[in-house]
């Protein structure tokens, strides 16, 4: 069971994206990050345990020249404090007319990862050095990067000089706006409301869950304890129990919780903790971050 915590306060409202809440905790120092998009800036925040802002800034995008700007990715300090390195992208093959924007961006060993949203590169890699991420292992290869479209193709990934691509996995029309890899599950969502859970290395499928209602909107993962969570439009987070049988090596799911956020449209969801012991929600033209925690 969960139950709310008090909310975090934002200076503007989120904008109605897919996954559009960021978490970094930060146990050490006794912290947690949390990021939001309105418009073209990015909202950091810096909380205490209990919730209490500690600090907040407004960072915003550079702007590019000419008739058809080029992608920039800018990364700063874990508090916004420092803009530590940016990137354009460029435009591509993209047509003057055509709009090159950003779908997801993601970390793997010592490469950053940007999804772009113009048909003329699916997948924008720099490298930058410092990065960790956790690699997740797949027989004999090494898979860390998942990708998806608005046709719902997956694309399994091994990163290095190289982008290795391992897997296709079809999509079926729908699209799939959040995707997650887990001990070698690629868990995706997609916007009939199902969470489908497919193996990594066959594209075989798992588990199919028909978990909302509307438009999944956001999925995350808790990795210490297999916990899935998906949110959509429907208002609803839910949460779901992954592991692997013993015997026959299928993933199998179970329903831990379900919470409505009423009169809300849902645009992002976090765990706060690797042990998915808590959780926050954002939601369209809502001032403030929701916070839930385990009981």
């Amino acid at each position: 069971m969960f139950r709310r915590e008090s909310s975090i306060p934002l200076r503007c409202s989120a904008a109605a994206l897919c996954n559009n809440l960021s978490v970094l905790p930060l146990p050490v120092r006794n912290l947690t990050h949390f990021g939001v998009v309105h418009g073209p800036s990015a909202q950091l925040l810096s909380a205490a345990p209990e919730g209490v802002p500690l600090a907040q800034r407004q960072l915003h995008a550079k702007g590019g020249a000419g008739v058809s700007p080029p992608l920039i990715t800018q990364m700063y300090e874990s508090d916004g404090s420092v803009m530590v390195y940016w990137h354009a992208l460029g435009s591509g093959d993209a047509s003057p007319v055509q709009a090159v924007f950003a779908r997801g961006i993601a970390a793997s060993g010592h490469f950053i990862c940007v999804g772009e949203g113009a048909k003329s590169r699916a997948l924008g890699v720099l490298r930058y050095g410092g990065m960790g991420f956790g690699q997740k292992m797949l027989k004999d290869c090494v898979a860390d990067v998942v990708t998806a479209d608005d046709s719902g193709l997956l694309c399994v990934w091994r990163s290095g000089p190289e982008f290795k691509l391992l897997t296709q996995i079809p999509g079926f029309g729908v699209p799939c706006p959040s995707v997650q890899l887990w001990q070698g599950t690629v868990a995706a969502g997609y916007g009939n409301g199902q969470v489908r859970l497919y193996e990594a290395s066959t594209g075989i499928l798992h588990v199919q869950i028909n978990a909302h209602a509307r438009a999944l909107c956001a999925l995350d993962l808790a990795p210490e304890v297999g916990k899935l969570l998906s949110a959509a439009e429907d208002t609803f987070v839910h949460i779901w129990k992954l592991s692997r049988s013993p015997e026959s090596g299928s993933i199998e799911v179970e329903h831990c919780h379900g919470e409505c956020v009423p009169d809300t449209q849902v645009c992002g969801a976090r765990f706060c903790d690797p042990s998915g012991s808590s959780f926050a929600v954002t939601g369209y033209d809502l001032a403030e971050i929701l916070r839930f925690s385990s009981v």
